[in-house]
């Protein structure tokens, strides 16, 4: 499992032809814009659990971590790459 934390505009690439770009957020709400061939189905875990309940049970639990070490959080005036 790998984790990131990006800032906005910056993207990830999912081998050569998915692109997922994060485009920013507010409390626990994200915004993402997922660039990929129409072959790629794409589904929300909620969509997902509802035909298929048994996933709920099986798959991994993630949370978010509500306090963020002191290193990982962006400093009040900075601007992004200027720390």
């Amino acid at each position: 499992m790998l984790r990131l934390s990006l800032s906005t505009e910056e993207y990830l690439m999912l081998g050569d032809k998915i692109k997922i770009v994060f485009l920013g957020g507010s409390n626990n709400h994200l915004r993402i814009m997922i660039d990929a061939p129409k072959e790629v189905n794409i589904v929300r875990s909620t969509v997902l659990e509802k035909r298929h309940p048994e996933l709920k049970e099986t798959e991994p639990k993630y949370y978010a971590e509500p306090n963020l070490p002191e290193r990982f959080r962006k400093k009040k005036g900075t601007k992004p790459g200027n720390n």
